[in-house]
């Protein structure tokens, strides 16, 4: 690969033959960036936590979170690109990670507000009813100032992996809305205009099929907050998305779908996070190998810059592979995600495919995510922990990505469970089977195979050298369906 590719994002996309619809305007939106972009993006990570303004001078509860001005007019710039609207009215949902990509190679935090707002778009297009969608909908699909952002708030204090014993908010119908009360305690894009909340019915059982999904509004009827910002996240990353703890109490909001299946529609909001955190990995993957590349060829040590030195060179080579097999995973994710969205329980094989290739590439993009912004450091030597200079940065934001929207174990283990009870593995081997090396595919499979016919402590225990084997074997083979 010419390493000239690296410096910026539509000329790698371009380099694996992806195809940059004239209509996204994707190269003047990287003009934007490196024109006025990135140093608001900097700005914003330097000035840490933003404020919260939970009263007016009069004593009105606002719950204003205050960023300095730049930040809005950084945030509008994916939303009027299309990062919400191209899903419906544009040029598709794939358009949309086109978009994500490039905003998170220069700041990875943005493409959060974006990814939640498009969750909370899709599931409501897709569950909630013609009201509900006249309603709702047409705001967040907005192409100016005036744009409406998502949300999905499920993690309750007790932690996000288990949330059939841990969620404790409480829905109690009331007509023709319900009422929702509890806290949730990770709630990223906090003060948007519209969320996606996981609660639990009045009398519903203590377990993940007792569940439900609502749409919860930001303000109630009567025009007073429908919910309360108890406090913001003082983060090490992704600062460019405000993120707090969220009280409701008697909150007004929407069933989406019937009650006895909003885990499934938890989980399909999940995976559009999940695919999108893959993609993210990925950009912020190029952004630490390009900025090492900067550096690496005007750092001169023993008579020649370093990126001369043999070693230093094979190691640029190899990051440079897994970064595009990295983007293989997580490019066929969005593909495969495009073609099953449409799909209500019960799933077809295909859907299960998608939920295997969702958790792979979750795990190994996000690994290779902090792997990456680790080495870009270590080219970077001394310089490269310094908080004056962007390198440490990548590494901060790199750290955040396995955890957001479960983290590698509950990837894993989503990805077992597939495999065991749905089969997903197979169909996953044949789907690889015309790029794949035979003997390597049959030596996969039996491994797969032999692995879930272990007891279930020890196929729990030994399960993670075989999932990033398994994860690096798919992304490796996948590679070879993109020009490289």
């Amino acid at each position: 690969m010419d390493l000239e590719a690296l410096r910026t994002p539509t000329r790698f996309l371009q380099s694996l033959g992806i195809s940059l619809p004239p209509e996204l305007e994707l190269r003047e939106l990287e003009d934007w960036w490196e024109a006025e972009g990135k140093a608001i993006s900097m700005m914003i990570d330097r000035l840490g936590t933003p404020w919260l303004r939970a009263f007016d001078r009069f004593g009105r509860r606002v719950d204003e979170i205050l960023y300095p001005p730049d930040y809005r007019r950084m945030l509008l710039q994916g939303y009027r690109a299309g990062a919400v609207w191209h899903a419906f009215e544009g040029a598709g949902l794939p358009a949309t990670f086109l978009i994500g990509y490039l905003t998170a190679f220069y700041d990875a935090g943005l493409y959060c507000p974006y990814t939640v707002s498009l969750a909370t778009a899709l599931v409501l297009h897709k569950y909630g009813d013609s009201e509900l969608r006249d309603r709702f909908l047409p705001p967040l699909l907005r192409r100016d100032g005036e744009v409406w952002q998502g949300a999905t708030w499920m993690t309750e204090a007790g932690g996000g992996s288990d949330l059939g014993a841990t969620v404790e908010t409480i829905a109690r119908p009331g007509g023709p809305r319900w009422q929702l009360t509890g806290e949730k305690y990770f709630a990223s894009n906090v003060g948007a205009e519209l969320a996606l909340v996981a609660a639990r019915p009045e009398g519903a059982p203590r377990t993940v099929r007792g569940l439900a999904l609502f749409l919860l509004p930001r303000y109630r009827e009567d025009g007073s907050l429908n919910y309360t910002i108890r406090r913001l996240k003082d983060k090490i990353g992704t600062r460019a998305v405000p993120t707090g703890e969220v009280e409701l109490r008697d909150s007004e909001a929407y069933l989406l779908g019937r009650p006895e299946e909003g885990i499934y529609l938890i989980l399909e909001a999940l995976n559009v996070s999940r695919v999108a955190n893959s993609i993210g990995s990925v950009a912020l993957m190029q952004r630490a190998i390009a900025e090492a590349l900067t550096f690496a060829e005007r750092r001169v040590a023993f008579g020649r810059p370093i990126l001369e030195h043999p070693l230093m060179r094979r190691q640029f080579e190899e990051r440079v592979r897994t970064l595009q097999a990295a983007f293989a995973l997580a490019w066929t994710s969005v593909q495969m995600l495009d073609e099953v969205r449409m799909e209500r329980p019960p799933y077809s094989p295909r859907y299960h495919l998608f939920r295997l290739l969702t958790h792979l590439a979750k795990y190994w993009t996000a690994e290779q995510a902090v792997q990456a912004a680790k080495w870009a450091m270590e080219v970077h030597g001394g310089m490269g922990v310094l908080g004056e200079y962007p390198v440490e940065r990548w590494l901060r934001e790199a750290m955040i990505l396995p955890i957001w929207e479960g983290t590698p174990h509950r990837q894993i283990l989503d990805g077992l469970e597939v495999m065991a009870r749905k089969g997903a593995h197979r169909l996953l081997m044949e789907q690889l089977a015309p790029e794949a090396d035979p003997r390597t595919l049959e030596e996969m499979m039996d491994r797969v195979e032999a692995h879930l016919r272990l007891p279930p402590d020890a196929q729990e225990a030994q399960a993670e050298p075989l999932f990033r084997d398994l994860a690096r074997f798919t992304a490796d083979t996948l590679l070879r369906r993109f020009r490289v």
